[in-house]
Formats: C-alpha cells, structure tokens, sequence
C-alpha cells in the first residue's frame, strides 16, 4: 500500500485524532493513503465512525504497543 501522508496523532484523545485526519484528507486527492498512528484506544471505533459519516475507505486498523494505526483511502 503506498502511503501518501502520515499524522502522528499520539499522546492525543478524542477528537484531536479525527480533527488531525480531516485536515490531512482535505489537502489529498482522491484514491491516495492516509496513515495515522495514534494511541487513544477509542480512536478504534472513532475511526470506523469516521470513515461510515465522510465516505472515506477505512482500509485498515492494526494496533501494537499500545499504538493504533489506521489507514484512510480518501475518497
């Protein structure tokens, strides 16, 4: 999967994750990868809810070491 950005959302809770996504989506085009690393357990659910409400493809949510990574494919 290429990777157009990445957001470093750790260390913040919600929503500070979603509003850090929003912006980076806004400046991308269509089809391209946003990467979001954040550490807030609820960023899980707040991600799928995200991408249901804006139409953006989750494409995929992993966690490790207490870190959440979420991949957004703008739409």
């Amino acid at each position: 999967m290429d990777i157009t950005k990445e957001v470093d959302a750790r260390g913040l809770n919600c929503p500070l994750p979603i509003l850090k996504a929003k912006k980076a989506l806004a400046d991308m085009k269509s089809g391209e990868v946003l990467k979001v690393v954040a550490t807030d357990p609820g960023s899980v659910r707040d991600f799928q809810a995200f991408a249901r409400q804006t139409g953006n493809e989750l494409v995929e949510q992993s966690s490790a070491n207490d870190e959440f990574v979420h991949y957004l494919r703008r739409r």
